[in-house]
């Protein structure tokens, strides 16, 4: 359930009592959030298979410490061969893409918590930058100006409860950073940080804050309107 012994070794801008704090705490809410989730995860894969017969899980390459590649697990919110060219690419509003069945489960993220399991097996943390995509240069670049890349990613964050589809590239990075800085100053700091992101997760999916699909930037564009 822990890190390799060759991941323990290398220099994530975290020590090991740091990193050993966040693994516990990573494993122990992961475990207590799959709880309230089953009936959730449940439901939506009933949902998912009756609507259209297809498969129930959806997975994508994404990016972790060291530029890393692993595949991350969702519920399918879109039809069957939404990336038959074989790469991925972003939804966008009112996508066709999205079947009914997956506009629900986006809404509401809950087409995001088969990763509660990358989170068990290691590969994910609870807290930390969402995992880019695998050919997402862009947002990795400026996540490596901030020092976000030095953090594993995570299910979700500070740029996640603080506006997520509505904020720019650049602004996501930032706050990223300023998560991957908090976090090093101590394993103390770090675990009160991400026991404050969690509930912070919790209040912004109930509201459904920030989730606008295609939606990077909306409050830049907005005040460009203005």
């Amino acid at each position: 359930l822990f890190d390799t012994p060759l991941l323990l070794c290398r220099n994530y801008g975290l020590d090991f009592e740091q990193r050993f704090v966040k693994r516990i705490f990573d494993i122990v809410f992961s475990l207590i959030a799959m709880i309230p989730a089953l009936p959730f995860m449940v439901i939506s894969a009933i949902a998912v298979k009756l609507y259209d017969g297809g498969p129930v899980f959806y997975k994508q390459k994404r990016l972790t410490i060291d530029g890393k590649e692993f595949y991350v697990y969702k519920f399918r919110s879109m039809i069957v061969d939404a990336e038959k060219d074989g790469r991925p690419q972003l939804a966008s509003e009112e996508d066709d893409r999205i079947t009914p069945v997956g506009k629900v489960l986006r809404k509401f993220r809950i087409d995001e918590l088969p990763q509660l399991w990358n989170i068990f097996l290691g590969n994910m943390s609870i807290i930390g930058p969402r995992p880019a995509l695998w050919n997402q240069d862009y947002l990795t670049a400026e996540r490596d100006k901030y020092g976000a890349n030095d953090v594993k990613p995570g299910l979700t964050g500070l740029a996640q409860i603080s506006g997520r589809d509505e904020l720019e590239i650049e602004d996501k990075a930032k706050l990223d950073g300023v998560y991957a800085k908090e976090l090093k100053k101590g394993s103390i700091n770090g675990f009160l940080m991400d026991v404050k992101m969690f509930l912070g997760s919790i209040s912004s999916v109930l509201r459904s804050s920030g989730v606008i699909e295609g939606g990077t930037g909306a409050i830049a564009r907005e005040f460009n309107k203005a």
